[in-house]
């Protein structure tokens, strides 16, 4: 049962407004992950911003008793709340005077006239990913096992320094990616076009997050033509050579991403076996739709004078899909599963020895604790430890507020110069369909953004973690859940529709909603507490409503 914050202080973390992402987050987070994503957010945006000449210091990453809470810190003044603004022309003479504001303007026309994420795109496919698939398969190569306790400390050491750098990638790389996603998304919006028509124009541009169903489908073929049909991986694999050589090739290059949640707690596709048969023998097949009909949608939606303009966003856009859902798995999911695989085996040597009573109890810890705890006599004591576990625990059962810190305004687009305003639009879309601009829905219970066209009728899988969606949920259910993981397409096929509390339409949900052809509702307030498991529901994207028509 989830609990309010009456028992802990949720105190802002530091000047200005901060608001609670339930988009990427579960609970209260473990802290390594803390760490990680700190650093390497701000960080990341802060280098992102400069290259593109964005007039944002940085977006910011704190957490308040283990939860997350972001701010986008202001260029100039973001040691200080920004509660009142001066007068139009003041702020119009000043962010065409104050040099760094001229350096961001100029910056940011180059940008504009440039298209950067072209080439970062092209570069991604050609030898970004290339280089980031090698270096995990270089880590994944690594024997924990065999490593004696001095090595393993210092794997652990390597692998989280590998994370921060290749999270701080992550973050820089999404400029590049939902950059030209949120201007198609920031012009369609001036135009007044609904969000549901320009998302609906990106479907079918990213393989990447249908190329999972589709090697998964190469296997069910397999699978179904076998006698007796296979139920574990072990018989699947014994089926024939091709089938063995392609479950192998499925998991090396999968088995170590986290695939629940974002933090080192999650569990990874390895650890799933029994998942993965049941996305192959019960999983569905989607075929890719026609996108020219959802792209003349768009664009009959948009003013003559404006067509030409707006084809041109959508088709960066489009470029830009594959490298957005690609992202995450390469620079994240990967690397966080090999951290928590190194974490899991200085548990396992820890709790042998009586350090700690449980072995992912080491996820409480950082990977200096870690290194004492296994190579000397120090660390902290198997109690501590223990309590540690207990406070994250009762923690990520609270309910934490939306926003902590006084209301922040934010300058009107018409006191900055043009292509500095055009990128801050670009920003606050991308954050607001994202999900991640702290918006509160609860005042439409079971309504938010749709994806799709078709309602759907179903039993609900309700889940409060992935871990629990996971093991509950069965082919053809609705699976209601608080947000999803972009690993979460290999358990998707398996549903028959979605529902999240959190998310927009452009959130992972949306995107793998979309390229799966299932009907979802993302962001519906009050999911999780007006569904009960196995109630009937209906899903309609059309209205982007959720209806309960049948109690459990």
């Amino acid at each position: 049962m989830r609990t309010t914050t009456a028992d802990l202080r949720f105190e802002p973390p530091g000047p200005g407004s901060w608001k609670n992402d339930r988009s990427h987050c579960l609970g209260s987070v473990t802290p390594i992950v803390q760490d990680l994503m700190t650093t390497s957010m701000e960080n990341g945006f802060r280098t992102l911003f400069a290259q593109l000449g964005v007039p944002a210091d940085t977006l910011q990453a704190r957490f308040v008793n283990g939860f997350m809470y972001t701010r986008m810190r202001p260029l100039i003044g973001g040691d200080r709340a920004t509660t009142k603004l001066p007068p139009l022309p003041i702020l119009k003479l000043a962010s065409r005077l104050h040099p760094e504001m001229r350096r961001r303007a100029k910056t940011a026309a180059t940008t504009l006239a440039e298209r950067p994420w072209r080439g970062v795109i092209a570069e991604w496919s050609a030898t970004t990913r290339p280089g980031l698939q090698a270096q995990n398969l270089r880590l994944q190569a690594t024997d924990v096992q065999k490593l004696d306790d001095t090595a393993l400390a210092a794997h652990l050491d390597d692998v989280f320094a590998y994370n921060h750098r290749t999270w701080e990638q992550h973050f820089i790389l999404h400029g590049y990616d939902l950059g030209p996603i949120g201007m198609l998304v920031a012009a369609t919006d001036r135009i007044g076009v609904p969000i549901a028509t320009t998302a609906a124009a990106l479907e079918g541009a990213s393989p990447s997050t249908s190329a999972p169903s589709v090697a998964l489908a190469q296997l069910r073929e397999i699978a179904l033509a076998a006698a007796p049909v296979p139920t574990t991986l072990a018989q699947l694999r014994a089926v024939s050579s091709e089938a063995d050589h392609l479950v192998s090739e499925f998991l090396l290059g999968r088995g170590q991403m986290i695939v629940t949640r974002y933090d080192v707690d999650g569990l990874t596709l390895g650890e799933l076996p029994d998942l993965v048969m049941a996305a192959i023998l019960r999983g569905s097949s989607h075929a890719a739709s026609d996108h020219t009909v959802a792209r003349s949608a768009l664009l009959e939606s948009v003013p003559h004078a404006e067509r030409d303009h707006v084809a041109g966003l959508l088709d960066e856009a489009r470029a830009a899909m594959d490298l957005r859902d690609d992202n995450g798995p390469n620079t994240i999911e990967w690397p966080l599963g090999l951290l928590r695989r190194a974490m899991l085996e200085v548990g396992r040597r820890l709790h042998a020895r009586s350090r700690i009573a449980e072995e992912t109890q080491a996820f409480e810890l950082m990977p200096s604790e870690l290194r004492a705890l296994l190579t000397t006599d120090g660390g902290p004591s198997a109690a501590d430890v223990a309590a540690l576990t207990t406070a994250r625990a009762q923690r990520s059962r609270i309910v934490p507020p939306l926003t902590l810190g006084p209301t922040e305004v934010e300058p009107p687009l018409s006191a900055l110069p043009s292509a500095l305003g055009t990128l801050v639009a670009t920003v606050s879309a991308v954050l607001a369909h994202l999900g991640m601009d702290g918006s509160d829905h609860t005042a439409a219970p079971l309504t938010g953004a749709g994806v799709g066209h078709e309602r759907y009728h179903g039993r609900a899988c309700r889940a409060d973690s992935p871990e629990e969606a996971i093991d509950l949920l069965e082919a053809g259910d609705v699976l209601v859940v608080p947000f999803t993981t972009p690993a979460y397409n290999v358990v998707l096929p398996l549903a028959g529709a979605i529902v999240t509390v959190d998310g927009g339409p452009l959130s992972h949900a949306a995107v793998l909603a979309r390229e799966l052809g299932i009907s979802a509702v993302v962001g519906a307030s009050g999911a999780l507490t007006h569904i009960a498991h196995h109630d009937i529901v209906e899903v309609d994207p059309v209205t982007g409503t959720v209806k309960v028509l049948a109690h459990a």
